[in-house]
């Protein structure tokens, strides 16, 4: 951390008034006026006692913070505090202030948060300050700077904290049309209806059926119940979904709305599939804010959709580089997915990757914000299924 001083505007402590009062403790040495030379003795031992307690105030004082939540959706609050201490035995005044991303703060916070007090000898105090989650993004609270002098606020010595929360804020989760992707996997039906049953993962229990092996006869429950009862499997393989976000588009088409709204679709598709049971991934060629990696495997885990949820909070409107090249070069895909590309509309890069794909017998569906134009495909018919994004997406009235 840097520190620097800082002198306040008084008639005390102004240099050239302290030039004249010197001027005024000769003459009055000379003329021995001894109330004139206690009063201006008085007036240069504040003005440097001043400077001297200005030069301590920042040592000990320490203002540690902070917040309750570091991930959110848009429109929750979180809380920031902190807890300014003063670990020595002189008093001082202090000032802090906190840069704070604007996409946290109300317009009239005017980007930063401040507070002041007063602190005797070995003591604390909490500021504490409510923040609500305005827009998608990766968004910083502080560094932090603090400013302490003496109490008469005549000097004050100021210094920048390292400290400093980075605030996740997900996409909004908007309510969506019922929509079922392609289903690819012949494995992917959910409990006793699929061929193929895995004997690790039961999900409960159910009347013996006529015709199932003695194996699937669970024992315990008939006891309990006095009647026979079989086990019901987990499949051996879930639905798979890769949702694919091609970022170059709305980049060129300067189309941010667009961009957000995708966004917020891709994330509430996304907590739909989980919820349903399905393995989920995420492929994109867009920057990523603070680095990390544009993918997430297909998997079904318990932190499985909180890393989707992150990649799409950190999720630039920036391309890489071009998608086809991106899932050529990056990407190696499991057997059996289904891909949903998300795209601002669809034009020769869709057919591309359509006939990637269609190579690795993955069926497509691509969703637009906007219908292509007649040439926008070079002249190819598409043969996956396709979608604008109004058709998942149901509009709150306002048009978001």
């Amino acid at each position: 951390m840097e520190s620097q001083d800082r002198a306040v505007p008084s008639f005390f402590v102004v240099p050239l008034t302290l030039f004249f009062v010197g001027i005024l403790l000769f003459v009055a040495l000379l003329n021995g006026r001894r109330d004139l030379v206690v009063l201006t003795l008085l007036v240069l031992g504040l003005a440097i006692g001043a400077k001297l307690w200005a030069r301590m105030s920042l040592s000990g004082l320490r203002c540690p913070s902070t917040v309750d939540k570091e991930k959110l959706f848009p429109g929750e609050r979180l809380t920031l505090k902190m807890g300014p201490e003063n670990g020595k035995f002189l008093p001082v005044w202090f000032r802090v202030e906190v840069p704070v991303s604007g996409h946290l703060l109300s317009s009239s916070d005017g980007g930063f948060l401040t507070g002041e007090g007063s602190l005797l000898w070995h003591q604390g105090t909490q500021l504490k300050w409510e923040l609500i989650a305005r827009r998608r993004g990766v968004h910083h609270i502080g560094p932090s700077h603090i400013e302490a002098g003496d109490l008469f606020a005549f000097f004050s010595k100021r210094k920048r904290t390292e400290e400093f929360h980075s605030i996740l804020v997900y996409p909004r989760l908007v309510p969506l049309k019922s929509f079922s992707p392609e289903r690819r996997d012949l494995f992917g039906i959910p409990g006793a209806k699929s061929p193929v049953h895995d004997p690790v993962y039961i999900l409960g229990t159910r009347e013996y059926q006529q015709g199932q092996p003695a194996r699937y006869i669970h024992w315990k429950a008939s006891a309990r119940h006095n009647r026979l009862q079989e086990k019901i499997f987990e499949p051996s393989e879930q639905e798979k979904v890769l949702l694919v976000v091609r970022v170059d588009q709305f980049s060129k088409e300067k189309a941010e709305e667009e961009f957000e709204h995708t966004l917020e679709v891709v994330a509430s598709l996304a907590v739909r599939l989980g919820e349903r049971g399905c393995a989920v991934g995420l492929a994109t060629n867009g920057f990523i804010a603070g680095g990390g990696s544009t993918h997430v495997p297909i998997a079904k885990s318990r932190h499985q959709l909180s890393a989707i949820l992150e990649v799409l909070a950190r999720l630039r409107m920036e391309a890489r580089e071009d998608l086809a090249n991106t899932f050529r070069d990056e990407l190696e895909l499991p057997w059996g997915p289904t891909c949903l590309l998300f795209s601002y509309e669809e034009d020769r890069t869709t057919v591309i990757m359509e006939d990637y794909f269609r190579q690795r017998k993955i069926p497509m569906v691509s969703f637009a914000c906007r219908v292509c134009s007649a040439s926008g495909t070079g002249g190819t018919e598409p043969r996956h299924m396709s979608h604008l994004l109004d058709d998942v997406c149901i509009r709150e009235a306002g048009g978001k």
